[in-house]
């Protein structure tokens, strides 16, 4: 995988390229938003690794324009901000995951392993349509009433395990522990409720159903096709 780190500490930086090469990741390594978004436009790397304490342009920015020029790019907030506020405004505007400093490197290392498993491959003819909302999860690719519908890496995550099920109720547990790989916790909750929310606003709000104390059910069509199996 191609990986962009941007992170001002420059100690952590080698630390973090190293450990992800060791992986054998292609890394680019940037100190500042203006260079990450230079080097995303040429590198075009799948993942990114974005620190919130940035010097000018801010890491928040960074991310926002980081998914405005590539909605299947996963990106890994990592940072010392640890408020939930925090963590669900990153997650509003377009992050994947949201990780607290400091860290142990194993855990950065699995939780880009688990973006990994999420960026787009080559599938079979795999599309689910309901109404005006068209899924390719072969292309990673979604529209609604023609227009395309920026879905993130985690939010087609999501997506997947729900159409797997299609108009069955899916519990947040399994949704959590097949997406985030890891078991359900406050802060995976939180993200979770955070992340349906937005699939929603970008697809439909009818198109995926709380079920009290239970989980979620994405909607069934009478013009749907085959959904996909993970």
């Amino acid at each position: 995988m191609r990986v962009l780190i941007v992170d001002d500490d420059t100690e952590l930086l080698q630390l973090v390229k190293k450990a992800l090469e060791r992986d054998g990741h292609q890394i680019y390594t940037c100190v500042s938003g203006e260079q990450a978004l230079e080097m995303a436009r040429t590198a075009r790397p799948e993942i990114a690794l974005v620190d919130l304490g940035l010097p000018l342009l801010s890491g928040e920015q960074l991310v926002t324009q980081l998914r405005a020029r590539d909605s299947s790019i996963a990106i890994l907030v990592v940072t010392a901000q640890s408020a939930v506020s925090s963590r669900v405004r990153c997650l509003d505007l377009g992050a994947d995951d949201y990780l607290t400093k400091p860290f142990a490197l194993a855990e950065l290392r699995a939780r880009v392993r688990a973006l990994s498993r999420r960026i787009p491959r080559a599938r079979g003819a795999e599309k689910l349509t309901w109404k005006d909302v068209q899924l390719d999860f072969a292309a990673r690719k979604a529209t609604r009433s023609g227009q395309d519908a920026p879905i993130t890496a985690r939010e087609w995550a999501i997506l997947e395990v729900l159409a797997s099920r299609v108009g069955q109720v899916v519990e947040r547990r399994e949704i959590i522990e097949r997406v985030w790989n890891q078991p359900e916790d406050e802060n995976t909750q939180a993200s979770l409720e955070v992340l349906i929310g937005r699939i929603r606003r970008k697809l439909s709000p009818e198109i995926l159903s709380t079920v009290r104390s239970q989980g979620y059910r994405l909607a069934t069509g009478s013009n749907e096709q085959e959904a996909p199996v993970p």
